[in-house]
């Protein structure tokens, strides 16, 4: 019964890096145990654990709203990305004039953007969604404009052929084509969605209640509470590994009965 389970390869793609995963946490508990290391230092993952649960009031409210800032961000960027790409894919003149604008924010680090939106934009949270926003939309706006225009040419002539529309086009042929693309940009644009909102909750330092998780981070750093800080940075990491799956497993519900990339 076990053995069958075990040779299923989606079994083995959870269970392989989870095993690794829990073997390497044994060894820097028992590592660090055995050289008594001091806490300040670095933190046994019991340390972190214990940190986790005292102090999760703190911290399950400032995850809260780092994901919120997030999701806003994200749905922005899949919302604004996409509509741009149909725009782009039906005008080259238009995608010659802007895309280097698009670049030129992907490149300019969100460092020296955020402090300017934050002195524009008077609502904290506001400003952290459009810091954000900016990190994650580029993939989103990329991969959509070349899965849009990746079309078989036989299958645009037939449609020209038959005088389908503009929009008629778009709807049966490309966006079908660019969903395989689209998909691959939701895996990347929500992890850069996160990191673009811890990155603005740094620059920004937002306490009180609006506090994120790159707050506590920060507090935890300067009162040397390395166990708080390390719990802060697995919560963001498990956040960011839950909107992948998440992302992966929406690709798999949509492509999973057509096209190549999904199907075992």
């Amino acid at each position: 019964m076990i053995k069958p389970l075990l040779q299923n390869p989606a079994i083995q793609r959870i269970a392989a890096p989870l095993s690794l995963g829990l073997l390497l946490l044994l060894v820097w508990q028992l590592s660090f145990q055995q050289m008594n290391i001091p806490v300040y230092i670095v933190p046994k993952p019991s340390d972190i654990a214990m940190s986790m649960i005292n102090q999760s009031g703190l911290l399950f409210g400032s995850l809260w709203v780092t994901l919120k800032i997030t999701m806003l961000a994200f749905a922005c960027a899949v919302i604004i990305g996409t509509l741009v790409a149909f725009v782009f894919v039906q005008s080259r003149v238009l995608e010659a004039c802007f895309m280097p604008y698009a670049i030129l924010f992907q490149v300019t680090p969100i460092v020296a953007i955020a402090p300017l939106v934050i002195i524009w934009i008077q609502n904290t949270t506001l400003a952290l969604v459009v810091c954000a926003m900016l990190v994650a939309i580029f993939p989103i706006l990329t991969n959509t404009t070349l899965g849009l225009r990746s079309v078989n040419k036989g299958l645009l002539n037939l449609f020209q052929i038959n005088k389908a529309s503009r929009w008629q086009i778009l709807m049966r042929l490309r966006v079908p084509n660019a969903l395989p693309y689209f998909f691959g940009g939701l895996r990347i644009s929500c992890g850069l969605a996160l990191i673009g909102a811890v990155v603005s909750e740094f620059v920004a330092g937002a306490g009180g209640t609006s506090a994120g998780l790159a707050y506590q981070i920060l507090q935890a750093g300067f009162q040397l509470d390395l166990p708080l800080m390390f719990a802060a940075l697995f919560l963001i990491t498990c956040t960011g590994l839950g909107l992948f799956v998440v992302m992966s497993l929406l690709s798999r519900i949509f492509l999973n009965k057509w096209h190549e990339s999904e199907q075992v």
